[in-house]
């Protein structure tokens, strides 16, 4: 199935002590890039998450926003600093000694003093962490992808209507062909006969004269070419994949036969069928932009 490189997708996943969110977007990019939102404390996951990324996307600038909430009722733990605390004593004392002062250090004093007692956050379980968190992400993905396969089917039916459009604007330039050999013929045996009046004409000449324009104007390797370029288009789209590249090569194929298509043209329709496919080529690569 052929996938849009737009797409959004989000997911929110509660386990245990543990919530995660996972919002996710994208738009056209020539290669796959992941730019990745959330908190510090999730950051050594990042390669883990850039792994299941790949495993949905292959095109495409992706922003991922992640967003974690820890539900337990406290995650905080107390810690005392006995080596801090006994230095505070020491330097306590010293100064009494020194200074003739009254030693009335306390437990409660030494409580108060900077970093002797901290409260610190409680590791996290990363393998428990990781498990909620992928499943989060996975599922944001599977919705992103969901998406992203929605508006590719939208592109693939315009594009098809493009190509079926395309292949009846060749078919006309292609039918075009012998109607102007046989005006061309016409108009050059009436200029000679005007020419030499009375005298008899040289078929052999005419016929000549003929050939050298018709190889001059003839278009029968270009339409051939850009009709197989047509057809392989249809193909890529009804076969899916990530086929965005492939297809932007084909278009630029079309594009120069309907240039050499365009150069050749001596016959109003000619030109102006030419000028059409040029447009509808154009539209078609503006579109396989949008393709993954």
């Amino acid at each position: 199935m052929i996938k849009s490189m737009t797409g959004f997708g989000r997911a929110e996943v509660l386990s245990g002590s543990h919530k995660f969110t996972v919002e996710m977007k994208s738009v056209n990019h020539r290669y796959f890039d992941a730019t990745i939102k959330m908190p510090k404390k999730l950051n050594f996951f990042e390669a883990a998450i850039r792994g299941v990324l790949k495993e949905f996307i292959q095109r495409g600038k992706v922003d991922v926003f992640i967003t974690y909430e820890d539900l337990t009722e406290t995650n905080l733990s107390l810690k005392y600093n006995a080596g801090l605390a006994a230095e505070y004593l020491h330097y306590y004392r010293e100064m009494a000694q020194n200074f003739g002062l009254r030693d009335d250090v306390t437990v409660s004093v030494l409580g108060r003093c900077p970093e002797v007692f901290t409260m610190e956050e409680r590791p996290a379980d990363e393998q428990e962490l990781w498990e909620v968190l992928e499943k989060a992400l996975r599922e944001a993905c599977t919705q992103f992808v969901a998406a992203r396969e929605r508006e590719g089917e939208a592109l693939a039916r315009d594009l098809t209507g493009k190509l079926e459009g395309m292949l009846k604007e060749v078919e006309v330039i292609e039918e075009r062909y012998p109607q102007i050999m046989a005006a061309y013929r016409e108009k050059l045996e009436g200029k000679v006969a005007e020419l030499l009046e009375d005298t008899q004409i040289e078929e052999s000449r005419i016929a000549s004269e003929v050939v050298l324009y018709a190889d001059k104007i003839c278009t029968d390797e270009e339409t051939v070419r850009l009709k197989s370029h047509i057809r392989a288009a249809k193909k890529e789209l009804l076969g899916g994949g990530a086929v965005g590249r492939k297809l932007d090569f084909i278009a630029q194929e079309m594009n120069r036969e309907a240039n050499t298509i365009l150069s050749k043209a001596n016959d109003l329709t000619t030109t102006d069928t030419a000028i059409n496919l040029k447009t509808e080529i154009e539209k078609v690569r503006e579109q396989i932009q949008n393709i993954e």
